[in-house]
């Protein structure tokens, strides 16, 4: 790293030598001698070419008869600008449970419906079970753990047209969709002709989330859905996001001030509402002043009992 702190170049051996470690496969056999020297040979041409050198194959194996996987540790000249690096800021907070679902109670007035399901071939649940089960991920809950979402969970390989027909009849808000199998491109593919399907289905369609570890957030709309998470992604960023885009917050006290830090709203930690404010949102009387009549002047609240009487 220089004096300014923004050039950085790789760390291998020591600070700043440029040695990296690449990986890759050669449809090259590794079978006789002569064979795993010339897959060798390979390698090395290839990571030449690349901009690593010297280079050395430090692992190689045989991958079936006719393909050869190899480990390649070389120098790199490249440096790095950490001043030319672009970061997509996030356009949403992260919120508590309280917190979203205040937001959901107070701008939708019932629960906001989610539907989730991965897609085509592709039989891995671990994804989307991440974010809706209540028992969650990295240490949060899942989206079925929030009182103001329901959670339709359809599980994998769910056609398209059967999840945008169960889309509809379940009048569901968000559609969340995890892809994990990526050979071929086939979360691309797959996500394209699950937009594509609701775009025929009509102009109201669900908002289209997409997740999955080698999709790139800024393919959102060239793929015509409206969010990708990748790698990382917590069930909190996602209910965060629903809220932002679907239970928009009415001003600054849409937040109640004690569940920014612990996470509940006061007296309401078991039936999830304020007394008297589940219709309104407001306590009654205390909408303009702050205060509860009778208790401005003397300092307690009607109907409470004298001190010692407890």
């Amino acid at each position: 790293m220089t004096g300014t702190g923004q050039i950085v170049r790789p760390y291998g051996d020591t600070t700043g030598d440029g040695r990296v470690q690449v990986s890759f496969t050669l449809p090259i056999p590794f079978g006789s001698a002569d064979e795993r020297a010339r897959a060798e040979g390979a390698a090395l041409q290839l990571a030449a070419k690349m901009g690593l050198a010297p280079a050395m194959v430090v692992h190689a194996k045989g991958m079936g008869p006719k393909f050869t996987f190899f480990i390649v540790y070389g120098r790199v000249g490249h440096l790095v600008d950490l001043s030319e690096v672009t970061v997509a800021e996030r356009e949403f907070d992260i919120l508590s449970a309280a917190e979203v679902n205040l937001r959901i109670r107070s701008a939708l007035g019932r629960k906001l419906v989610v539907v989730g399901a991965t897609i085509g071939t592709d039989a891995h649940t671990v994804g989307i079970d991440a974010i809706l089960n209540v028992k969650g991920h990295a240490g949060e809950k899942g989206l079925e753990y929030y009182r103001e979402i329901k959670v339709v969970n359809l599980g994998s390989q769910v056609e398209i047209p059967r999840l945008v027909a169960l889309a509809k009849s379940e009048r569901a808000d968000a559609v969340l969709v995890s892809q994990v199998v990526t050979q071929k491109d086939a979360h691309i593919k797959n996500t394209s002709e699950l937009a594509a399907a609701f775009r025929e289905a009509g102009p109201d369609r669900p908002l289209l989330v997409i997740g999955g570890p080698r999709f790139d957030p800024a393919m959102a709309g060239s793929l015509g859905v409206d969010k990708i998470f990748a790698r990382g992604t917590t069930p909190r960023d996602v209910a965060s996001y629903l809220v932002h885009r679907l239970a928009p917050a009415a001003g600054p006290s849409d937040v109640v001030p004690e569940a920014r830090e612990t996470g509940t709203v006061p007296e309401a930690r078991e039936t999830g509402t304020v007394p008297e404010a589940r219709e309104t949102g407001t306590v009654p009387e205390a909408r303009e002043t702050g205060t509860v009549p009778e208790a401005r002047e003397t300092g307690t609240v009607p109907g409470a009992a004298p001190a010692g009487a407890r």
